[in-house]
């Protein structure tokens, strides 16, 4: 007999495998918890920005070949770089704004009349809706897409020897340096900007609505205060008109008064034009609810739980909700949109009504010669 050699070649799954693999990443990495939605969320940020330094000003004299007396040529130098807080679209949290940033320096002047170059601009993005104090005063509130502000101003630069001749004087020798850029320290304070904010008690069922009605996937359990931040989901409609929906964090009674978080919860009600109060229909006496939820917007911001509204009354798929309904027609004035977030029944009724709300918002805001908020 005689010995085979078998040449084994390398599998044939390799990019197979490494394609799967990557997919199973992104899927790990679009799957963010509860948990980790607080500790990336942040809607506060104390910022010390300081503008750049202006470069020196330039000290020579100019010299050459049968012209050794040319004079002075220093140039100025440039002027340092600003930092500007930009407000951009894509950012929803603070997370990413650093607690120190600093413009960038000019230059300093050059011979023969040579200008130092200016510091360039230092922009930091910042979510819509970011509202910017200085000493507990708001100095600013950045609330369109594409808004700046100058937080802090550079230096100015230093004067050549160039700048200070004179008949007096048909040599100086003096420069001045580049003034140091402006410095501060800033709040930086976030609030919600959406259409509608839903606003409820703990376990009234706002995130298994917001699932239910777009893409967004708060974390939904059965124990109170399970949203812990604000989330906010598009509800598209089919002439591409998109509709921002924020979950607002439950509310308790005495929120006025910051028990349970509740300035930290208000705060991002402000920015929502119109609300959608969702009610437990399935307790006793659900119009109560409806009640303390004006009572705590009035306490906290004056004409806050005036805006536009409709009620929505969850849980309908539950017998006792059943028997509530027509009890809370009878004690509240406005629209009762009885629906079940958990089987989606009746979800079109609330598509229809907030799309009306939307469109008078729209009409409101074009009739006052301003533009409405587009998502």
């Amino acid at each position: 007999w005689k010995p085979v050699l078998l040449l084994l070649s390398p599998p044939a799954f390799s990019t197979t495998c490494a394609r799967c693999a990557k997919d199973r990443r992104l899927r790990q990495k679009r799957a963010i918890s509860e948990r980790q939605l607080t500790r990336y969320f942040v809607d506060q940020r104390k910022v010390r920005v300081v503008g750049g330094q202006g470069g020196g000003g330039g000290h020579s004299f100019y010299s050459e070949p049968r012209k050794v007396f040319g004079g002075p040529d220093g140039g100025n130098g440039g002027d340092g770089g600003h930092v500007i807080l930009k407000a951009d679209q894509q950012m929803k949290s603070l997370s990413s704004v650093f607690p120190f940033y600093q413009g960038f320096h000019g230059e300093r002047g050059g011979s023969k009349n040579c200008y130092g170059a200016n510091g360039a601009h230092m922009y930091v993005k910042v979510p819509v809706g970011t509202l910017v104090k200085e000493d507990g005063k708001v100095v600013a509130d950045l609330t369109q897409h594409g808004e700046e502000y100058v937080a802090a101003y550079g230096g100015a630069g230093g004067k050549g020897n160039r700048f200070f001749l004179s008949n007096e004087n048909r040599a100086p020798k003096f420069f001045t340096p580049g003034e140091p850029g402006q410095e501060r320290v800033l709040q930086l304070e976030l609030k919600t900007t959406a259409h509608a904010g839903l606003v409820g008690f703990p376990n009234a069922g706002k995130s298994s609505l917001l699932r239910a009605i777009s893409r967004a996937k708060p974390a939904v359990a059965a124990y109170p205060f399970t949203t812990l931040n604000p989330h906010v989901g598009i509800v598209h409609y089919q002439d591409y008109e998109q509709v921002a929906v924020a979950d607002i964090p439950g509310l308790i009674k005495g929120a006025h008064q910051n028990r349970g978080l509740g300035i930290a919860f208000l705060k991002h009600i402000e920015r929502c034009r119109f609300l959608l109060y969702v009610v437990d229909l399935s307790v006793p006496q659900p119009w109560i609810q409806l009640q303390d939820l004006k009572y705590e917007l009035e306490a906290y911001e004056k004409g806050l739980s005036e805006r536009p509204c409709a009620v929505i009354g969850n849980k309908i798929d539950l017998a006792q909700s059943r028997i509530n309904l027509p009890l809370l027609r009878e004690q509240v004035a406005e629209r009762v949109i009885a629906l079940s977030a958990l089987t989606g029944d009746n979800l079109e009724e609330l598509l229809v009504h907030l799309r009306e709300l939307y469109d008078t918002y729209v009409k409101t805001e074009q009739s006052r010669g301003q533009s409405p908020v587009k998502w």
